[in-house]
């Protein structure tokens, strides 16, 4: 389902419903559409659901880092107006919201990170392949997923067309160097903001043990799980996804 993008001042983004602001984050290869789920459930709860279309590939590269993604992130939430938001960052999209709650805590009543990048280093620099054949590319985003399936051909020749492109290359490499530098770990016991962590069961680019990990560090944080799914919970089993964050955000009274 195409969404309508909204472009104005610097940013380009979907908005819908009203209520309590609830900012999606997406993944350094996922598209706005990746969390089509999620916008379409969430309206109706009473949440206004923004996904601000995230400038990796637009910024000059030595402010291609986590860093800058967060300022960005914190500029497009004082050109909306928003205040007391809510958070949900999926993989590169989880690191920047972590960075973003730690730098404007005040800003972030609430966070929801799912196959989040931050604390394992290898989540990032060996999950995106360097130039290869079409076959090679297709296997390593199939293995995003439990459910090969889910790797459309869409999002197939997405990641091949990145990964080919000379200069999206290199500032994707410089985002894995960058996420491996921003290692969140002695950040964490010090937020304490409101986490959620939904994370697959079978996740092979951020393993399970890094999900405990940031459940321990994050000192008000909830853990879920959702069996047979790899990195991107939202894509894979959406209902689910929806159902938990729904309760948990019910049950925290947001």
């Amino acid at each position: 389902m195409e969404e309508k993008i909204i472009t104005e001042g610097n940013y380009r983004y979907i908005e819908k419903g009203e209520g309590t602001p609830l900012i999606i984050l997406h993944g350094l290869m996922g598209g706005l559409s990746n969390f089509h789920g999620v916008t379409d459930y969430f309206p109706a709860k009473g949440y206004k659901v923004l996904v601000p279309e995230l400038p990796i590939y637009d910024m000059p590269l030595l402010k291609t880092n986590v860093k800058q993604f967060a300022k960005f992130l914190e500029k497009f939430i004082e050109f909306k107006g928003l205040k007391d938001v809510i958070l949900l960052g999926n993989s590169l999209g989880g690191h920047i919201g972590l960075l973003h709650t730690k730098m404007y805590p005040k800003m972030v009543k609430a966070l929801v990170i799912t196959g989040s990048s931050g604390l394992y280093e290898s989540a990032m620099g060996d999950g995106y392949p360097k130039r290869g054949d079409y076959e090679f590319i297709k296997k390593k985003a199939e293995n995003v997923f439990y459910d090969p399936a889910v790797a459309t051909k869409e999002i197939v020749d997405e990641v091949y067309a990145t990964v080919n492109d000379r200069v999206k290359l290199v500032k994707t490499l410089a985002i894995a160097k960058s996420a491996i530098r921003h290692n969140m770990a002695q950040d964490l016991p010090k937020m304490r903001t409101p986490t959620c962590i939904i994370w697959g069961e079978n996740d092979g680019v951020t393993p399970p043990d890094v999900a405990e990990l940031f459940h321990e560090l994050l000192p008000d944080s909830d853990l879920f799980w959702i069996e047979k799914c790899g990195h991107a919970p939202m894509m894979e089993h959406p209902d689910e996804f929806n159902s938990i964050l729904a309760t948990w955000l019910k049950k925290r009274g947001f």
